[in-house]
């Protein structure tokens, strides 16, 4: 009985440095199974063709502009990214890349014998007869479990100047991401509240909040209009005054939230 020829890898290299992304470029053409390779030099590149082109496999450095790699993942979501092995130049991220979803990284500068033991690792998750079902149990393992409705934040407890105060969070009008703080836009005043934004967003109900930006999350209903910049990108004004950007990496979100194109 013959074997079965195994499926055409479509490969994506994302690194914002040529020389690392030639490297990559040419150990993938020795492959005869990689039938296309692209390559993006950004993180917003790298997040759009993975939108548009649905690649198999992408090898994704961990430090770049405009997007890092991790940024990259939250902005797509764990479960709609391609198999992800991450190339890094400094190892303590690769905890952080394991906890991001990511089969394998690759530790610059790397040996040809560990790029193909790579490869080994990602045809055999490519080969295997239910990858969807694999995909859902790692996603599982690395993702913390969706917060039920009924333990939706509905306050935030926020401590300013030895005072304690209750925020609804229906009055917040948006959030800004301040490293490991968030500033919440509350009636016009700023307050300064101890989390990251992506566990933030987890925990709020995302009926009436939206990412509209990697460093933004905005409240539906503080929403007054969207002007457009450039490029697919808009300013939303909201009912404070203020403006964030809605980005094209997060239009698709606001557009499959509402419903309707933009």
């Amino acid at each position: 009985m013959n074997m079965p020829t195994p499926d055409p890898i479509r490969v994506l290299v994302a690194d914002d440095e040529v020389p690392a992304r030639q490297r990559l470029i040419d150990l993938l053409r020795r492959d005869t199974q990689v039938a296309s390779i692209a390559e993006a030099a950004d993180g917003q590149t790298a997040a759009e063709m993975i939108q548009s082109q649905r690649p198999d496999l992408i090898f994704l450095d961990v430090q770049m502009p405009e997007m890092d790699g991790l940024e990259v993942i939250d902005a797509i979501g764990a479960a709609q990214m391609p198999l992800t092995v991450f190339v890094t130049a400094y190892d303590q991220h690769a905890i952080r890349a394991f906890e991001a979803s990511a089969l394998d990284y690759l530790l610059k500068p790397f040996s040809d014998e560990r790029f193909e033991a790579t490869m080994s690792r990602v045809k055999t998750r490519l080969n295997e007869r239910s990858m969807k079902e694999f995909s859902q149990q790692i996603i599982k393992m690395v993702s913390a479990a969706p917060v039920p409705a009924e333990r939706r934040l509905d306050r935030l407890v926020v401590k300013s100047g030895g005072t304690t105060r209750f925020i609804r969070a229906v009055d917040i009008d948006w959030i800004e991401a301040a490293g490991v703080y968030v500033t919440l836009h509350v009636a016009g005043k700023e307050l300064l509240y101890r989390a990251a934004l992506h566990e933030l967003a987890e925990k709020l109900d995302p009926r009436r909040f939206i990412r509209v930006h990697r460093s933004a999350l905005v409240n539906l209903e503080s929403i007054l209009q969207l002007e457009p910049i450039s490029h697919g990108e808009f300013d939303a004004v909201l009912r404070d005054g203020a403006r964030t950007r809605v980005s094209r990496t997060y239009r698709s979100q606001l557009e499959k939230r509402l419903g309707q194109p933009l």
